[in-house]
């Protein structure tokens, strides 16, 4: 027996503390593998041990919530006897120590969260942070993301139909690459992970196990330093091809009634899949690791528990089922061994060689993992902006060049064509619009999804930040017509143990729980990423928010495209020129000071409620939302898309009006705008005429003209100019 000496102990991410409480849990010192178990499961990527407390506060249930968070993905019910299944989740830092693996990796385990509750797979998103483009990882670490996500995700044959990337030195050395699945799935037949029936046999199929991804959840849960490379053991290796054939085996299996519960083998692999298991059903379970299929020699009980090995997963059937089962699994070339049992005895105990190597009890491994209430403190309030600091002798043709060429407004077209958005054939709105539309196969309707966060925006006001990041998600599915129904989060942020981080946290959560319950938004399920630092330099706050919405009509949904000329321009929402944190302020001054635009919830409701019954109602040619680089960014971004220009004659031509970042408005092209305006006058919504459509370039009146292929040229060249240099 290896001796634990307290560096053993310290390596597996325990405090001393929490060690202490492990051994009187078990009433002795434990084991080799007992630690690595405890590791694992106690882990921040496994117990939420710093965000449990402020987590509970977000709103979880809502008239069409079927599942919320503790599951494996969270489920939503969209009528005629389906639901919708989906969920986000990081794979930071295994993306950084190896791009391609950890972000092919990283899809591959939000697929099997999502078809382990009984769902088909219909579309992965993403949501990438990168560091400065200047610093010399950045290229490298982009092309491997990239072709991880697009190597995984095409070969599964799942269409990647959206997301969003960013760039910002905070994250030169850790990125951010968090995945979303959503998934289909008959509303009455969702599979769940609680283990029940005693005697029941526990089965693992899929890939074999091997030593690859151990300590994947520790590590996940700790800051990088300049030994950082050393941990590429801790990544995962993936097969998508494997990956198809079990989604395919599950589902097969799962239109019968074999199955008692399921689990997928992710994170801490099978440790976090059977004690998750037993501890939701109360249970116990016991596991013969003989016989767990491995592709290594000699491998260990410990290294068996604690590999992440991919495509694996854990279930419990009905007695007499097996063979049926295993025929399924043999037809599809996979993997299927029957383990180990479900026990009335609230212990997971492992025997290998005929001994018992480890036994725990379940329910205090779960239910008195360590909760931190962590020191925090509010981020200081940033003071106004003074009126006159800022000037430029720019025109505003030549800013929104200038901001139209920048890595974050940049067309990312070089990323998402390395994606198969069309495989499946349901794809209605491809990538590069406010959301991602994807048909409901046999049905009218359809499902609008996006990604959004503006990290900026959440380190100068963590409060305001948070709930900007729901409304913008929330505007960005209204703009394609769809009802918002529930989102998902990913909440990635550096150390917690420094108050000032933890105040992030706690500002983000307090946001969000703000804009979910104004706009009937519940969180159905989500991850939480800390730790994300490089020697002390921490990341930008991101809590990335992805959304699911309902298109009754997928005919009815609209884009952000001009359609045809001499149709009217209209902005809803009110205008200030708020400037502070705005891109154009970084941009042109090289600042990123000042607080963020201000978010008045009860605006962003019924500014979007009007628009969607706009859209509804048909009186529409195009909707787009008002985000990053403001209004005349907007208007370029709905030129652009089909080559149509425009002229407006807004109120007034300062660069606030044209390139603040104020919230809750929308750009509206309609024939109909006597009759929208109507509309909107008796809804009490701001909107008025801002111009027309038609010509081939942007005339803003008394500020200039500029060509719109002039601009989608300087939009288009960017990215693919930085990959190629």
């Amino acid at each position: 027996m290896t001796p634990l000496t307290p560096a053993i102990i310290a390596q597996h991410g325990l405090t001393a503390e929490e060690y202490t409480r492990a051994v009187a849990i078990l009433g002795r010192a434990p084991n080799l593998t007992e630690l690595g178990i405890f590791s694992v499961m106690w882990s921040e990527h496994c117990s939420y041990k710093s965000s449990k407390k402020w987590l509970k506060t977000l709103p979880v249930t809502g008239p069409r919530v079927i599942c919320g968070p503790g599951e494996n993905a969270g489920v939503v019910d969209i009528g005629d006897g389906q639901a919708v299944v989906f969920k986000m989740e990081s794979h930071n830092h295994p993306s950084f120590i190896e791009p391609y693996q950890g972000a092919a990796t990283g899809v591959g385990g939000i697929l099997r969260d999502v078809f382990t509750m009984g769902a088909r797979p219909i579309a992965n998103l993403n949501a990438l942070r990168f560091g400065d483009p200047a610093h010399p990882k950045t290229r490298h670490l982009l092309a491997g993301v990239v072709a991880g996500i697009g190597g995984y995700g095409n070969c599964v044959g799942v269409p990647t139909v959206g997301g969003e990337c960013n760039f910002h030195a905070a994250y030169n050395g850790n990125i951010l690459v968090n995945a979303m699945t959503v998934g289909l799935a008959d509303a009455k037949k969702i599979f769940y992970s609680a283990a029940a029936g005693p005697g029941n046999p526990v089965i693992y199929v899929g890939a074999k196990t091997g030593r690859d991804g151990i300590h994947g959840a520790t590590m996940a849960s700790a800051e990088f330093n300049e030994d950082s490379e050393a941990k590429r053991p801790t990544v995962q290796v993936g097969d998508p091809f494997t990956e198809k054939l079990l989604i395919e085996a599950c589902l097969e299996l799962m239109a019968g009634d074999a199955i008692v519960a399921i689990q997928d083998m992710g994170a801490a692999g099978l440790t976090s899949s059977s004690v998750e298991m037993a501890g939701k059903g109360g249970l116990g379970i016991e596991l013969e690791l003989d016989r767990v299929p491995v592709r290594e020699t000699g491998m260990t009980p410990y290294e068996i528990m604690l590999s992440e090995s991919q495509e694996r997963m854990l279930m419990i059937l009905k007695p007499g089922s097996e063979q049926a089962a295993r025929r399924i699994f043999e037809k599809w070339e996979l993997d299927f061994a029957v383990i180990g049992r479900v026990t009335e005895t609230g212990r997971l105990v492992l025997k290998m060689g005929g001994e018992t190597v480890a036994e725990l009890p379940v329910e205090p491994l779960v239910t008195q993992a360590p909760v931190y209430d962590r020191p925090w403190v509010p981020t200081p309030r940033r003071p106004d902006l003074p009126g006159d600091r800022f000037s430029t002798r720019l025109t505003a043709p030549q800013v929104l060049e200038r901001l139209l060429r920048c890595p974050d407004l940049a067309s990312k077209r070089w990323i998402w064509e390395q994606y198969d958005y069309l495989v499946m054939g349901d794809t209605v709105q491809r990538p590069g619009g406010d959301a991602a539309v994807v048909r409901v196969r046999g049905t009218r309707k359809a499902l609008a999804l996006a990604t959004d966060c503006t990290p900026r925006y959440c380190f100068a006001d963590p409060v305001s930040g948070g709930a900007q990041a729901v409304a913008e998600n929330w505007r960005n599915l209204t703009a394609v017509g769809a009802v918002p129904l529930a989102i998902t989060d990913n909440m990635n942020f550096a150390n917690p143990e420094r108050p000032e981080i933890m105040g992030q946290f706690v500002g983000c959560i307090e946001g969000m729980r703000a804009a979910c319950l104004a706009l009937d938004y519940p969180v159905v399920s989500g991850n939480v990423s800390l730790y994300n630092e490089t020697n002390g330099k921490g990341i930008l706050p991101t809590p990335a928010i992805g959304g699911v919405g309902l298109i009754a009509d997928a005919a009815k949904s609209v884009d952000l495209a001009f359609k045809r000329p001499g149709e009217t321009i209209l902005l809803v929402g009110d205008t200030a020129g708020h400037l502070g944190c705005s891109l154009y302020l970084r941009e042109i001054f090289g600042s990123e000071d000042g607080p963020p635009p201000p978010v008045d919830l009860a605006a962003e409701r019924r500014n979007g409620d009007f628009v969607r019954a706009m859209i509804a109602d048909g009186r529409l040619g195009a909707c787009h939302d008002i985000s990053d680089g403001g209004l005349l960014v907007a208007l370029a971004e709905m030129a652009m898309a089909r080559g149509i220009g425009a002229e407006i004659a807004p109120p007034r031509c300062d660069h606030g009006f044209l390139f603040g970042e104020d919230q809750g408005r929308y750009l509206l092209a309609t024939a109909e705008a006597e009759a929208v305006l109507a509309a909107a006058a008796a809804a009490g919504v701001p909107a008025f005429r801002l111009g027309r459509t038609g010509g081939d370039s942007l005339t803003v009146a008394g500020g200039g003209a500029i060509s719109v292929k002039a601009l989608r040229e300087a939009n288009e060249a960017w990215l693919p100019g930085y990959m190629a240099s």
